[in-house]
């Protein structure tokens, strides 16, 4: 069947109520059937590990790490799970999660409702990723430290994934893009980092950074970021902007919006981050991916790594195939011999 007649009749559902739904359907119904193989020109390396494509599973669809098994065995080059925190937690009140249908857009405002670090925990414990796994961390509502919050997450986790992502730039945690700030970002990535070194960690530490931000935080935060020798960024959350040009009667709700309008901001930031930082900190880029070609120019831009969710909601679960597919055919087209030599070529 078609998926846009499956669509037609989830958008007639409750979002989160949709969403639930998947997740149960994957987790115990669904058996993923033939696995396509990876082209070698999308095969790279980074962070230490070899990814055999670059498409990624943002953080958000797999909450509580349910489906990433699912998600990998559906052809995601890796998968990115949470964001947890410390305490389980409920998030903010609903409905807090909105579909523009006419933008190809989602506006939420979740609060990272999750089941908490003990309970996923020991179900990743028993779980093992066959293939690149992520988590996402970040801090309770209500945390007295939120920095201790983040500390305790990656004393959990950091053994049991390829990777660690610091969420700073979630906008429906009150407050919680402060650590945006100098001082404040100082003060994380110094914990976080001593805690690695105690732990004796190699797991590498990237940081999710909003796209709300001007030429003077990414001055900042990429000074930082080499002062630290951190591992990586995401580029980037959910905007509190951008709803001008969008036409759904709902634009004016609450929260961050992904997809298909913050395509253009997330490149443009990628870009300044990259002209910045070069190929010494590599760039997960997300924002609005639904195609090969928006693929494309976020690899052209500066990406080394995607990830995609909105676009998944809207395009279905076979739209990382067609997506492979066509970033693989515009990679010969222009003559490149892999994807690491297509990284960057617009903003150099």
């Amino acid at each position: 069947m078609n998926y846009q007649i499956i669509n037609s009749f989830i958008n007639k559902l409750d979002p989160e109520l949709a969403h639930s739904l998947a997740i149960q359907f994957l987790k115990n119904f669904y058996i993923p059937l033939f696995p396509s193989k990876d082209d070698e020109i999308l095969k790279t390396t980074v962070l230490g590990k070899e990814f055999l494509n670059p498409i990624g599973l943002a953080a958000g669809f797999d909450k509580n790490a349910e489906v990433y098994d699912k998600m990998l065995a559906l052809g995601f080059g890796f998968a990115e799970v949470g964001t947890i925190t410390p305490k389980p937690q409920e998030g903010n009140l609903k409905p807090r999660v909105f579909r523009l249908i006419e933008d190809e857009a989602i506006i939420n405002r979740l609060g990272f409702p999750n089941q908490g670090l003990a309970k996923i925990k020991s179900r990743i414990e028993t779980k093992k990723a066959d293939g690149i796994l992520g988590i996402n961390i970040g801090p309770n509502k209500d945390s007295t430290s939120r920095i201790d919050d983040y500390v305790e997450c990656f004393k959990n986790f950091h053994n049991l994934c390829s990777y660690i992502c610091i969420n700073i730039s979630s906008p429906n945690t009150e407050n919680l893009r402060n650590f945006h700030e100098q001082e404040n970002l100082k003060k994380l990535l110094s914990e976080i980092l001593n805690t690695k070194k105690y732990l004796s960690s190699n797991t590498p530490v990237i940081l999710k950074i909003s796209p709300d931000i001007n030429d003077a935080d990414i001055d900042m935060i990429c000074k930082n970021i080499l002062e630290f020798n951190l591992d990586g960024l995401v580029l980037t959350n959910t905007s509190v902007k951008l709803r001008e040009n969008l036409v759904n009667k709902k634009k004016n709700e609450m929260g961050g919006v992904s997809g298909t309008p913050i395509k253009d901001t997330s490149n443009l930031i990628i870009k300044k981050f990259f002209k910045i930082l070069k190929k010494k900190v590599p760039i997960i880029g997300v924002g609005g991916i639904n195609s090969g070609i928006s693929a494309y120019e976020k690899i052209r831009a500066g990406a080394s790594l995607l990830q995609l969710y909105t676009g998944l909601v809207y395009k279905g679960p076979f739209v990382v195939r067609a997506i492979k597919q066509e970033l693989g055919e515009l990679l010969r087209r222009d003559g490149f011999s892999s994807l690491q030599k297509a990284v960057g070529v617009d903003s150099e």
